[in-house]
C-alpha cells in the first residue's frame, strides 16, 4: 500500500481500542492503512467498505494476509448497515473522510489540479462527472456550489469566467479549468493555489460527500454495540462541523440549529446514550504534519455508545 500514509494512526487506534474477538468497520478503506493497523493491533474481524472499485481491488492483497479476518465490501459507508446486513452489532467504526491519496495522485481520476487530466472526480466511476457539472449547471447555481461547498469568496467571479469559457468550448480537463480560475483570481498570499476551493467544492458536489457523512454517522450509530466506538477523522471544515454537531447531540450536548445539521440526528438510533471519548477535536502532532503535510487540517473526534435508547 505504498503512497498512502494513514493520518493520525496512533490516535485512531487509541480512540478505537481494538480488542481480541471484536468486530470493527473501516468505512473508508482507501489504501488500507487503518485496516492493516486494526488487524495487527488485535486478533479481531474487520469489515472494510469503499465506494471506489480501485480501492477494493487493491484490498485483495491485504485480504490474503488476513485471511478470514478481513472482509471487503464495495459501496458507500452511508449504507454500511445495509451492506453489513446480518452482521451482529459491531465494536467500532472508523471513518477517514474526504479523498484518498491514491485518488489525488492519479491524473486520470481528475481529483487534483496538480495534474492535467480528465475533469472527472467520481469516486465510484459512475454518475455525473465534474465536467458535466461545470458545463451544464446554470451560472448562478454553479456560483452557489463554489460558495457553499468550497467557501469560495470569489464564487460569482469564477462562475462567470467558467460560463464564458464553456460557450467557446466544453471544459473537459483539469488543466483548462485551472487556467480559467487562475485567469480571474489573484495569487493567494498564503501560497494556497487559487483553484483549491473550487476543486474541493466540485468534488464534494459530484460525490455528495456531505450527504454521505450525514448518512454514515447515523448508520454507524445504528450499528454500534454498547461500548462500541465511532472514530472520525475529518479534513474539511464543513465535514468536521457535521461530525462535531452529530456527536455533541448524540452525547446530549445538542448545539443550536445549523443548516448543516444532519437530519438523521432525529432518528431514534441517534438518540441512544453516547459519551464523547474526547471533549474537543484532537489535532495531529508537529512531527506528523512535518512528515505528511496532508495531516495538517485533520481533526479527530470519537464517540462511545453506552446503552440502547
Amino acid at each position: 500500500m505504498s503512497g498512502h500514509l494513514p493520518v493520525m494512526l496512533a490516535e485512531v487506534l487509541a480512540a478505537l481500542a481494538p480488542r481480541a474477538g471484536g468486530t470493527y468497520v473501516d468505512g473508508t478503506f482507501g489504501g488500507g492503512g487503518y485496516a492493516r493497523a486494526i488487524l495487527e493491533a488485535a486478533p479481531c474481524t474487520l469489515h472494510a467498505i469503499d465506494r471506489d472499485p480501485d480501492a477494493i481491488a487493491r484490498g485483495a492483497a491485504l485480504q490474503a494476509v488476513f485471511a478470514g479476518r478481513l472482509h471487503l465490501h464495495e459501496g458507500r459507508f452511508g449504507d454500511m448497515d445495509a451492506l453489513l446486513e446480518g452482521v451482529p452489532p459491531v465494536d467500532g467504526v472508523v471513518l477517514d473522510l474526504g479523498v484518498s491519496s491514491f485518488q489525488l495522485d492519479q491524473a486520470e481520476r481528475g481529483f487534483s489540479f496538480r495534474f492535467d487530466g480528465p475533469l472527472d472526480m467520481r469516486m465510484e466511476k459512475a454518475g455525473p462527472s465534474a465536467a458535466e457539472l461545470v458545463n451544464r449547471l446554470p451560472e448562478g447555481e454553479l456560483a452557489n456550489v463554489l460558495w457553499e461547498l468550497g467557501e469560495e469568496r470569489h464564487s460569482r467571479r469564477i462562475a462567470r469566467a467558467i460560463a464564458a469559457a464553456r460557450r467557446e468550448a466544453p471544459i473537459e480537463t483539469t488543466g483548462r479549468l485551472v487556467q480559467i480560475i487562475h485567469s480571474v483570481m489573484p495569487r493567494d498570499p498564503s501560497g494556497i493555489d487559487s483553484a483549491t476551493r473550487s476543486f474541493q467544492a466540485l468534488r464534494l458536489k459530484v460525490n455528495d460527500e456531505l450527504g454521505e457523512v450525514e448518512r454514515g454517522l447515523a448508520a454507524a450509530a445504528r450499528l454500534l454495540a454498547p461500548g462500541g466506538r465511532l472514530v472520525v477523522v475529518a479534513f474539511h471544515s464543513l465535514e468536521d462541523r457535521l461530525v462535531k454537531r452529530f456527536m455533541q447531540a448524540a452525547a446530549g450536548r445538542a448545539p443550536g440549529a445549523s443548516r448543516h445539521m444532519p437530519a438523521a440526528m432525529q432518528a431514534p438510533a441517534a438518540r441512544a446514550a453516547f459519551r464523547l471519548v474526547v471533549n474537543n477535536a484532537q489535532r495531529p502532532g508537529e512531527a506528523e504534519t512535518s512528515a505528511n503535510p496532508r495531516a495538517r487540517s485533520a481533526r479527530l473526534r470519537a464517540l462511545e455508545k453506552l446503552e440502547e435508547a
